[in-house]
């Protein structure tokens, strides 16, 4: 599974950000191969060069799905409003999801 990772900046009009939010996730959710997204907003920043307040993460099967849904139109009508809302104050990336669960975990103790 392959993810792509929205980590958004803090803003300086975010009841602006807010406001388009939900028609973000319309385009988004309308992105071909997509399998499930989150949104995490950060309570608390530790540690780090660029503070983020809100995280967004985009699940496909695959890295090349996910860069075709990027390339898709409503990926990209998407990142324009994305862009947009926060004057470019985010990062994107891919990565190569894994998860397991403690149970399993253990058993290789």
């Amino acid at each position: 599974m392959h993810k792509l990772v929205i980590l958004i900046e803090p803003l300086d009009e975010w009841q602006s950000f807010e406001a388009a939010w939900p028609e973000f996730l319309h385009q988004v959710e309308a992105m071909p191969g997509l399998r499930r997204e989150a949104t995490s907003r950060v309570e608390s920043f530790l540690y780090g060069a660029n503070p983020c307040i809100q995280m967004h993460e985009l699940f496909f099967d695959t890295l090349e799905e996910a860069q075709r849904a990027m390339a898709s139109p409503e990926g990209r009508a998407a990142g324009r409003l994305l862009q947009q809302v926060t004057r470019g104050r985010m990062s994107l990336f891919f990565t190569d999801y894994k998860e397991d669960n403690l149970e399993n975990i253990r058993k290789f103790r």
